[in-house]
């Protein structure tokens, strides 16, 4: 046998690279098939509307208007396969549709160019709920608002809805703000140095349906009179007034650590926090939340899912010892720190106690 009869070892398949995931539920995109089997380098990318995928398309730069033309010549694959071939896409999957992007490479990097205005895009875009969310946060906790702010929250539009989440018992009428899960009936939990009449007051909630963030609740109202409100006020906590804003370690806000929060009394709270310890040493091991209030929260949702998530939104709970009632709900986009504010008539009675978790304008 000669050497060029010699049958040659056969190599071991080479396992295929996995493909990287840089955007989960990135949805499919168009791709010229020239970019795919690597005869075109990527040189096009745009966004346009598309009730199915993401709307990116991309384009290689040999392919003329007469081979796109051709729906033969292109191909949708998952955005995360362009991104594998060129992983700079990944800067700007956030961008709106509409977007006509140049790909340029060279001796300064990779990045893209916006074609309408010239614009060298070299850093990542944020997601729009990032961009509302970062915006958000520089919004709330401010010493004053304009009172238009407060009304237009529990004024109906296409984006808010007004929902009746139960009502909230005073029996003291020393206001208390809380995660009520985390905080309620702590050292933690925020008491005002304004007090209600005592009584029952109903709640309402300012439901925003964003189309970045989906259903959340935008602001809680304790609705304490009828008459309307014509200025608002910073809500201190006890022992402290609007003039030590200024003084070192005066805080207004109360902290959100669960995603929820609450009005209630302070005499409440006082029982909460008995209720939970005992609660606790009957159920070691066992969650406040996916062990007794998951289960609550999910029959309020069957009652008015229009205006809740699937887990439910909010809760008018009654207390198991005395039936005293509180009302908790999901604070906006999540944990944080927020402030309370009064709203006060022409005469500066208190007629409401308004907590804002967003603004609906940036969402």
């Amino acid at each position: 046998m000669g050497l060029f009869s010699k049958k040659k070892k056969e190599k071991p398949e080479e396992k295929k690279q996995e493909m990287k995931v840089y955007i989960q539920g990135a949805g499919g995109s168009i791709v010229s098939k020239s970019i795919l089997n690597g005869t075109s380098r990527l040189k096009w990318l745009f966004r346009q509307e598309s009730e199915h995928g993401n709307g990116w398309v991309a384009f290689g730069d040999t392919d003329t208007q007469e081979y796109v033309d051709d729906a033969n010549n292109m191909a949708i694959v998952d955005f995360n396969t362009l991104a594998n071939m060129e992983p700079t896409v990944v800067n700007v999957f956030y961008m709106p549709v509409g977007s006509d992007l140049e790909f340029r490479s060279d001796k300064t990097g990779k990045y893209f160019v916006d074609t309408r205005t010239g614009k060298e895009i070299r850093e990542s875009v944020k997601h729009p709920a990032q961009i509302a969310f970062e915006k958000n946060l520089k919004f709330l906790n401010q010493e004053t608002y304009p009172a238009d702010f407060f009304q237009l929250l529990f004024i109906e539009s296409a984006k808010i809805k007004v929902a009746q989440a139960g009502k909230a018992d005073f029996p003291t009428g020393e206001v208390v703000l809380a995660d009520p899960v985390a905080y309620l009936g702590s050292s933690y939990e925020t008491v005002l140095d304004k007090k209600v009449p005592t009584g029952s007051y109903p709640v309402e909630l300012s439901v925003c349906h964003s189309q970045i963030v989906g259903l959340r609740i935008s602001a809680a109202r304790l609705l304490i009179s009828e008459r309307p409100a014509v200025s608002y006020e910073i809500a201190m906590p006890k022992g402290k007034k609007k003039e030590d804003l200024e003084k070192p370690g005066v805080f207004t806000f109360f902290g959100v650590d669960t995603g929820l929060a609450c009005f209630a009394d302070k005499r409440i709270s006082e029982e909460c926090r008995i209720f939970f310890e005992k609660w606790e040493k009957e159920n070691p091991g066992k969650n406040k939340y996916t062990d007794y209030f998951a289960s609550l929260f999910h029959k309020s949702y069957e009652s008015q899912p229009e205006f809740q998530n699937q887990d439910g939104s909010f809760l008018e709970w009654e207390l198991p010892e005395s039936g005293q009632r509180t009302v908790l709900f999901s604070s906006g986009m999540g944990d944080g720190i927020f402030s309370g504010y009064w709203g006060l008539d022409a005469e500066g009675e208190i007629v409401c106690l308004v907590i804002p978790f967003m603004n609906p304008e940036y969402f």
